[in-house]
């Protein structure tokens, strides 16, 4: 199996900005990302590409794949199936609550499509046991699109409901999710910005907006 992880670090998270500044935005997604792949790693899956374009900045000590494309995401990631003939797990890179149980569950279910929907309706995770017989359509309700292109496209679908992997950190609030449910960097990161510990008037400004 492979995994499949879009990234995008570049002015990254701007609904995060009555929290964090574009410089703690752009280091925190980073380290959601570490996050991750650390949790794929933990699960036994080795063979990591990371998806993005050349202005995004990417560490070179994950041992990871790094694919560039100037592509919008779609498209993207509909090229990158039409080369893969293993199961493929694609996973977006703010989804530091994910644990390697979680990851270890979706590829042992005997479905052609597995779908974590995202908070909102988006897609979170989608694992796709056979890459040339799909094709993704993100953004918006992605969620439903996702059972309706694999209905077309008689694939059959387990949807695995989960708040942890529903958890995309998008807003303000969903900071206080990383402190209550994470387990990585990016809670470290968040508790000294955030938690008891931290800075105060950080503390205080995250309490201004729940």
């Amino acid at each position: 199996m492979k995994a499949l992880i879009p990234y995008k670090k570049q002015n990254a998270k701007s609904r995060l900005s009555p929290a964090l500044s574009i410089r703690e935005r752009e280091h925190f997604v980073e380290l959601m990302l570490r996050d991750v792949v650390g949790s794929l790693r933990e699960a036994g899956v080795s063979n990591i590409d990371i998806l993005t374009t050349p202005s995004n900045g990417v560490p070179n000590d994950l041992g990871a794949n790094i694919l560039f494309s100037e592509h919008d995401l779609n498209e993207a990631i509909n090229q990158y199936l039409e080369t893969i003939s293993e199961p493929v797990l694609i996973i977006m890179a703010d989804l530091p609550l994910v644990s390697p149980m979680h990851i270890k569950e979706i590829a042992s279910i005997d479905k052609d499509l597995v779908i974590v929907p995202g908070k909102g309706g988006g897609t979170n995770v989608l694992f796709i046991r056979n890459p040339r017989k799909f094709y993704v359509s993100y953004y918006d309700s992605s969620f439903l699109r996702h059972c309706m292109i694999a209905k077309d496209m008689k694939q059959s679908v387990h949807i695995y409901d989960s708040f942890l992997l529903s958890t995309d950190i998008d807003e303000p609030n969903d900071l206080v999710e990383v402190m209550l449910h994470g387990h990585g960097l990016s809670k470290v990161y968040v508790d000294s910005k955030f938690g008891i510990e931290g800075n105060g008037k950080s503390r205080a400004r995250l309490e201004l907006l729940q």
